[in-house]
């Protein structure tokens, strides 16, 4: 089964236009379903059935799994039978009448902006990685890159002149994004200051690199914000995408049309920023009475 498994991921990779954690999460999930038959002892996919995989879905709840994780789970199962199909390893689909439940979108935890400023001002500048942490942070709240962007960006793939960065989003989709001048001058000392302390600072190598100078991980950075949301004392569940859920809910409040910010967070289309929208649906009554005609007349006819 597990040749099977590896020509599945093959087959999306060379059809399907997504990203490498996406694939990544495919064949872990898939990998894990070809263990739990194995251990029930069904060898043959061919013998899955309806009430199979209602099983195993019922056994990832108990094992305490996060609604959403079981909800990518089923993606990710639902495909692979669907390949199973049309490679004719399977006669029919078990999936075809399964129906689970939507998990709930819970909303990000978004950061005020003096917040913000806290957690941006707790790295301490006079060291090495503290420098990189700032401008790290920095960058990361002006552009609201993901973190898998961030931690992929090269030294040449930003401008502080002109104030752009390149990155590659999802399956590679490349953007530019702007920044402001304060975080210029935060990337432009940690390169003078702090960023040759980690090893040659040419164009092609880690503009964000780890203490040994390689490329910098996502648990990496993972630690860097959880250490100084701890150290600001901010009591919201701080993750990587925190500072980016911030900036798109920042820069709505602050009265920006939602398709730049939706150019600017790489979305695809704009029902994926209805996450935001629910965090900034509490300004709308003030924007529309500022901004709508109706709204500013006083005493009309």
């Amino acid at each position: 089964m597990e040749k099977i498994a590896a020509s599945f991921i093959a087959y999306m990779s060379g059809q399907k236009n997504l990203s490498g954690s996406t694939l990544e999460s495919y064949g872990r999930d898939v990998r894990q379903f070809l263990a739990y038959l194995r251990d029930k002892g069904t060898p043959e996919l061919k013998d899955v059935t309806r009430a199979g995989v209602l099983l195993y879905f019922g056994t990832l709840r108990e094992l305490g799994k996060a609604p959403a994780t079981v909800a990518r789970v089923s993606v990710s199962l639902r495909a692979f039978f669907q390949y199973l199909l049309r490679e004719s390893i399977i006669d029919s689909d078990p999936f075809v009448s399964v129906k689970l439940p939507a998990p709930d979108r819970n909303l990000p935890a978004v950061l005020t902006v003096e917040e913000t400023q806290k957690l941006l001002g707790m790295p301490d500048s006079a060291s090495t990685l503290g420098l990189r942490d700032r401008a790290m942070l920095e960058l990361m709240y002006a552009t609201g890159i993901r973190v898998s962007e961030l931690i992929s960006l090269d030294i040449g793939d930003i401008d502080t002149g002109v104030r752009f960065l390149r990155c590659s989003g999802d399956a590679g989709k490349e953007r530019i994004l702007p920044f402001g001048t304060v975080t210029a001058d935060w990337l432009d000392r940690y390169l003078v200051e702090a960023r040759p302390q980690f090893g040659q600072a040419l164009p092609e190598v880690p503009l964000f690199p780890n203490r040994s100078g390689g490329r910098m991980s996502r648990q990496g950075f993972w630690k860097v914000i959880k250490k100084y949301g701890h150290a600001a004392g901010i009591s919201k569940e701080i993750t990587p995408h925190t500072l980016r859920h911030s900036f798109a809910v920042h820069l709505l409040e602050g009265g920006a049309d939602i398709r730049s910010v939706q150019e600017m967070l790489g979305h695809a289309d704009l029902a994926t920023l209805q996450i935001y929208l629910n965090n900034y649906r509490p300004n709308l009554k003030s924007v529309y009475d500022y901004a709508h005609p109706r709204a500013k007349e006083r005493g009309g006819k």
